[in-house]
């Protein structure tokens, strides 16, 4: 469910993101997607209050955030708190990937979703950054990025393509940028590869 709202989310925003109630619904279905990711992934409650700690003050500014749009302590507010809600749910959920010892439909979705997750919560740090250092990030028509042109940035780094024509021009944004390609990088050798490696060897078992 996550990982279809997440993609939904996606191909929605172009639409959405003309008007101010558009933006709001955005946000606030993006959190109420993720915070349901949080307890489809099985966490005790000490950890379960963490999320929702994290996760309210995030749905607030994310509508504060579509209302106003270019105040910049909404925007960095914001991004403070989405950034940590969005690192601590791929942390379970990815902590969630490795509890098993064979794969399942569940994990194979889960994989993809935490890839979203980090992905979101990469934008929200360029987001942040950009509004710290003024022209961060620098595009072919402005140096001010929307954050779905941050959103783009985040994907392109996570997978490595290099497709973005947005580019970090301060070293505070270059530095963001290596952690994330370096997290991108990670996430394939560590989760995909033990996902391959438990699928093997499930197959060797059942042949044996």
């Amino acid at each position: 469910m996550l990982l279809a709202g997440q993609l939904l989310v996606v191909l929605a925003y172009p639409f959405l993101d003309t008007s101010t109630a558009g933006r709001a619904v955005l946000g606030v279905g993006q959190m109420v997607l993720v915070l349901a990711a949080v307890a489809a992934v099985r966490l005790t409650p000490a950890l379960t209050w963490v999320a929702l700690l994290l996760g309210v003050p995030a749905m607030v500014f994310a509508v504060m955030e579509a209302v106003w749009p270019d105040v910049d302590w909404i925007v960095l507010t914001s991004a403070a708190v989405h950034a940590p809600f969005y690192g601590y749910v791929s942390y379970a959920m990815i902590r969630y990937l490795f509890a098993d010892d064979r794969v399942t439909t569940d994990e194979l979705y889960a994989t993809g979703a935490a890839f979203t997750v980090v992905a979101w919560g990469f934008a929200y740090l360029y987001a942040g950054a950009q509004v710290i250092w003024p022209g961060s990030f620098v595009g072919p028509d402005t140096t001010e990025q929307p954050w779905f042109t941050l959103l783009f940035l985040s994907f392109t780094n996570m997978t490595s393509v290099g497709l973005s024509d947005v580019v970090p021009a301060t070293a505070h944004a270059r530095s963001l940028v290596m952690v994330q390609q370096l997290a991108g990088v990670l996430y394939v050798a560590l989760v995909i590869a033990r996902l391959v490696g438990l699928t093997v060897l499930r197959s060797s078992s059942r042949q044996e």
